[in-house]
């Protein structure tokens, strides 16, 4: 049977990037041999997007924000608008290789799956800036720096989560979880949420060695009043991960290490934008209990759920059976 494929590509002034990779994005659609259809989801982009992509891509679908929402709600948006059944998360910085979905369709036959993606490389494809991801556990804290590529045997890994700029999803699976947690917004760490909450429910995420694209990169921050600003964003969802996740009766030590291990520590040496970031947390507080609660009544109707730490526990006996190749 033929694979059928929602491709969900959100923007924000980005019409110079889709331009340049745009044709390595149906390249790689063509050679699949899937039927697909493309929605682009425009954020309120100041620049000259929709007419580009109007004149040069009409078989893309637009869907336009009606105000500025950022990635998660962009994302969700295209997701319950698609009708196939699988997504794939695309940025408009990635460029794919010609058979980047090669290998990747199998993986779907298992029910179990909930997503896999390739390695994603850096523009010149010399560094490896995204790999298989696996959790460490410092105290409370959950870390998730450490990657790895599976050895030359091996091209399937399990992974922590998928990145959201290149990630192969079953859509049932996603509807399911309801897509990305837009409490996340505008930016980080939405897309390990959604990872963990497929894990927890029993699912599996998967890296592809063969399968890769290349990364542009980020536009650096001009002012340093940006760069704190993501700073602060940054640190905030960090935090707001921890305090979705965490098991009750580990949250009041997580609560103490993060302001005496993380908060205190910056400020001493004057990185005070760390404040700001914790202030954000407690202002969330509403929306963390909402979040909390529904994810636990997803897990209560499923059976094989499991918490944070049983998911850390699995990837500890996982890597135990890996022969790997770290990249941290």
């Amino acid at each position: 049977m033929t694979t059928t494929l929602s491709v969900v590509l959100p923007n924000f002034n980005g019409r110079d990037l889709l331009e340049s990779y745009l044709p390595y994005t149906f390249k790689a659609l063509e050679n699949s041999g899937c039927i697909y259809e493309f929605l682009l989801v425009d954020d309120c982009s100041t620049d000259d997007t929709i007419e580009f992509i109007s004149h040069h891509y009409p078989q893309i679908r637009i869907l336009k924000n009606e105000e500025n929402r950022g990635f998660s709600y962009s994302c969700n948006r295209g997701i319950f608008e698609s009708v196939n059944e699988l997504v794939f998360l695309l940025n408009s910085d990635i460029k794919l290789s010609p058979e980047y979905f090669s290998g990747l369709f199998t993986y779907f036959s298992n029910p179990d799956t909930f997503g896999v993606m390739g390695k994603i490389l850096s523009r010149d494809g010399s560094k490896l800036e995204i790999g298989a991801k696996i959790p460490r556990r410092i105290g409370k804290y959950v870390k998730t720096d450490f990657q790895y590529l599976p050895n030359s045997g091996s091209n399937s890994a399990p992974t922590l989560f998928l990145s959201g700029a290149n990630a192969l999803l079953d859509r049932k699976k996603l509807i399911e979880l309801g897509g990305f947690d837009e409490l996340f917004s505008p930016f980080y760490s939405e897309d390990l949420d959604l990872g963990i909450r497929a894990w927890r429910m029993g699912w599996k995420c998967y890296f592809h060695e063969q399968s890769y694209c290349y990364h542009l990169g980020s536009a650096t921050m001009k002012t340093q009043v940006q760069k704190e600003w993501v700073k602060t964003i940054y640190f905030r969802n960090r935090m707001l991960f921890h305090a979705i996740h965490l098991d009750v009766e580990e949250l009041r030590w997580w609560r103490a290490q993060a302001i005496f291990m993380d908060v205190l520590p910056k400020l001493l040496i004057g990185k005070t934008w760390i404040w700001n970031s914790f202030k954000a947390l407690k202002a969330l507080e509403g929306g963390i209990s909402q979040s909390r609660n529904k994810l636990l009544l997803q897990l209560q109707k499923k059976q094989g759920s499991r918490s944070l730490s049983q998911v850390v526990r699995e990837f500890d006996r996982l890597m135990k059976s890996q022969q790997i190749v770290w990249k941290s």
